[in-house]
């Protein structure tokens, strides 16, 4: 049987629209082919084979028909009755079977091409690596994170199609920002459209998961000529000293399912907490805790929103933490990534990281010229006879650098605030600052000893150590007497000393 097209279909219009979708349709294929046989992929090319060349192909579609319309309406009397589709005419048969077979054609390869676009758009490299300057920090602290295997849709969109479409619908907005150049530097986190973590976090952390407590050591390295290393091990109250008390006391008391905590924030990040509420829903106690220095009326509390606390209210930056130089210069000495051996690397390393920089390639070069230059100039000695130590101290301080500091988004460590803690941010001090009281004279203490005690102390040779049952009291590195007691740390602590 001859297949003959329609004469409708004969335009200039209905052609053009033919090639680019037969054109479009066979890139697909031949791109499809290419990366599964050779399993060669990138995120561009998955951009081109599921959303490009698919919405050019149906832009095409969409022009054969136009072409025909136009074409039929030109030709057409006004008056003539609407066409009638007899099988039995070979013309209406042969564009049935046209029409038939191309429509079972492109629904299957669009059936296929949809379930490939939506995982494609929810890949990790769809996410990170499509815009890249923008999210860029982003998605190198997240590659450096605990959370490195998880899917970033998993974190930030969920299970449902109602929050699906709601993430698609944002992406639009920010689709254009890009594109329009017209994002903020750096982006802000979006505190007030996160899910609740209970539909995300406790997916994997549900809370009958956390155990008792949790050992933690850390090494510090001093501001001084001998980088001289700190350490303090700190037992961590996660939860009851006993599992089998579950979360009756402990730090993840806060997320007991038999209590709930509430509090109103004066500012849009939440690091400004004026006002707590702790309700027992196995007694149904109440207690309302208000900062003396900034108590709120009966108006203002009635007009605020109340936030109840969950797990990002501490664990705020999960994936995407930006550690101070203090700490990733720490981290860095203690896994000999750069030698703890070089005099005065850490002091060097924290001036080095207070400098602003508009580019990362500008960060690169003033490290290694101001390095080797100190060097020569201050320890010529180390500079002829341990050129090596000098390299690796350059190489190392690069390295983590670009992993916590970019330029180009004004991303740094005091752009995202971090709760977990109280030394470069507030963290744990926005409620436990000894100022949040009650009506009946209770209030959110500060004392350390509520979250962890300090089992040992001090430099390597000289540390002071508690018995299995007991704990020491905190000392400062640095002679200053008893001020700490007084003080908060962020009063002290930038991120740019120990």
């Amino acid at each position: 049987m001859k297949i003959r097209i329609p004469d409708s279909s004969r335009n200039w219009i209905s052609l053009i629209g033919v090639t680019i979708a037969l054109v479009s349709f066979f890139m697909i294929v031949f791109l499809f082919a290419i990366t599964s046989i050779f399993f060669e992929s990138s995120t561009y090319i998955g951009l081109v084979i599921y959303i490009l060349l698919p919405a050019v192909m149906i832009v095409g579609l969409i022009l054969i028909p136009l072409g025909m319309f136009l074409s039929r309406k030109k030709a057409a009397d006004p008056d003539a009755p609407w066409p009638k589709i007899d099988l039995n005419n070979p013309k209406y048969r042969n564009a049935f079977m046209i029409f038939s077979i191309g429509s079972a054609i492109f629904l299957f390869a669009s059936a296929l091409g949809s379930y490939q676009a939506f995982h494609y758009t929810e890949s990790v490299q769809f996410c990170g690596e499509i815009c890249h300057e923008v999210m860029k920090p982003e998605y190198t602290a997240y590659q450096n994170s605990a959370h490195a295997r998880v899917a970033c849709v998993d974190c930030h969109v969920g299970s449902g199609a109602d929050w699906y479409v709601r993430s698609k619908l944002s992406g639009l907005y920010q689709v254009y920002a890009v594109a329009a150049n017209v994002y903020p530097r750096p982006i802000p986190t979006p505190v007030q459209n996160l899910r609740p973590a209970r539909e995300t976090c406790e997916e994997c952390h549900w809370p009958q998961k956390f155990y008792s407590q949790k050992l933690r050591l850390e090494r510090h390295f001093l501001n001084d000529e001998e980088n001289t290393p700190w350490d303090i091990h700190l037992l961590m109250k996660i939860g009851s000293e006993h599992a089998s008390r579950g979360l009756k006391e402990g730090i993840h008391w806060h997320i007991n399912p038999d209590i709930k905590i509430e509090y109103i924030a004066a500012d849009v990040q939440l690091q400004n907490i004026p006002w707590v509420r702790y309700t027992n829903l196995e007694t149904g106690k109440t207690v309302v805790y208000q900062n003396e220095d900034e108590a709120l009326d009966a108006e203002q509390i009635d007009n605020a929103e109340i936030h109840t606390m969950d797990c990002m209210d501490c664990h705020n930056r999960p994936s995407h933490s930006y550690k101070p130089p203090a700490f990733f210069v720490n981290e860095a000495l203690a896994a000999g990534m750069m030698p703890a051996g070089l005099p005065e690397i850490k002091s060097l390393s924290m001036e080095i990281c207070s400098e602003p920089f508009t580019a990362t390639d500008s960060a690169q070069q003033y490290i290694e010229k101001t390095i080797k230059e100190f060097y020569a100039e201050n320890y010529t000695e180390i500079t002829e006879e341990q050129p090596e130590l000098i390299e690796q101290a350059v190489q190392g301080l690069q390295r983590v650098y670009m992993q916590n500091i970019f330029p180009e988004m004004n991303v740094r460590w005091d752009a995202y605030p971090n709760n977990i803690g109280h030394l470069e941010f507030n963290g744990c001090f926005r409620c436990h600052n000894d100022l949040h009281t009650s009506d009946d004279g209770d209030v959110i203490s500060k004392d350390c000893n509520l979250c962890h005690t300090i089992v040992a102390q001090g430099s390597p040779d000289d540390k002071m150590m508690a018995d299995i049952s007991s704990t020491i009291e905190f000392k400062h590195p640095s002679d200053i007497d008893e001020v700490w007691k007084e003080m908060l740390c962020t009063e002290c602590h930038t991120g740019l000393n120990p």
